[in-house]
């Protein structure tokens, strides 16, 4: 009234109803809905007028509502909240964990005899007396063996080639012939071949291997042997001449 608001103003702020808000003003709490209304009906109209709504709310809960279950439980001795309290683990935490570092130990233990058992016993009789050189020696000797003992040549022309071939006694396998670039050199076989070629445009292979043929400006003069090939001096014998 002070502040000259009227009542239908405040309702249409606030959206609460009239008729609340004269029970409020009349302090007729039975015609609002319930408590938890009427505090909050209370709560807004206080902010709207610009009160202490807080203040306003506990006033309400002290004059009208009943303590609650929690306010009017009587307080226990303090023995007895004690009793209550749930009590500790009968075993003292060391205990356990010594109990576990033994476990631990114990563990080990048994994996560590288990390893050893397991471990490939050394060799007995010839096998164990053998030197390591004479495995090295057999080793040596089956690398060795495996070793080639005939060179078989490959001649593949890229452009024309003078070809000659003959073999330690001066078989001539390859007499003299001029070959066009593609056409087919048949391949040869022997201890030792010896070659002859006009140029370099030929492909070279011994026993599967690739032999790189370096260019000259005269005849090209070859060892063929089963390890691979090496050049050699033109008046080097036999020769197809």
């Amino acid at each position: 009234m002070r502040a000259r608001i009227d009542i239908t103003e405040v309702e249409a702020r606030t959206k609460i109803r009239a008729k609340y808000l004269r029970a409020i003003e009349n302090e007729e709490w039975d015609l609002l809905p319930g408590p938890v209304y009427a505090k909050s009906f209370l709560r807004t109209y206080g902010d709207f007028l610009g009160l202490d709504s807080r203040m306003l709310v506990d006033e309400y809960r002290r004059r009208y509502e009943r303590p609650s279950d929690q306010e009017l439980r009587p307080l226990a001795p303090l023995g007895r909240e004690r009793e209550r309290k749930p009590r500790g683990p009968l075993i003292p935490p060391w205990a356990v964990i010594a109990v576990v570092l033994v476990a631990v130990v114990v563990v080990l233990a048994i994996i560590g005899s288990g390893g050893g058992s397991n471990k490939t016993p050394p060799p007995t009789g010839t096998q164990a007396t053998k030197p390591k050189h004479h495995r090295k020696t057999r080793r040596h000797h089956a690398s060795a063996a495996a070793k080639p003992k005939t060179a078989k040549l490959q001649l593949t022309p890229t452009a024309s080639v003078y070809v000659c071939l003959v073999d330690p006694s001066g078989k001539k396998l390859i007499n003299q012939q001029t070959f066009s670039a593609g056409q087919a050199i048949p391949a040869e076989t022997g201890s030792k071949l010896y070659l002859t070629l006009g140029n370099a445009s030929v492909q070279m292979k011994v026993n599967g291997k690739t032999i790189p043929v370096a260019a000259s400006a005269s005849a090209i003069r070859m060892l063929i042997t089963p390890s691979g090939a090496h050049a050699i001096p033109l008046s080097t014998r036999p020769t197809c001449p």
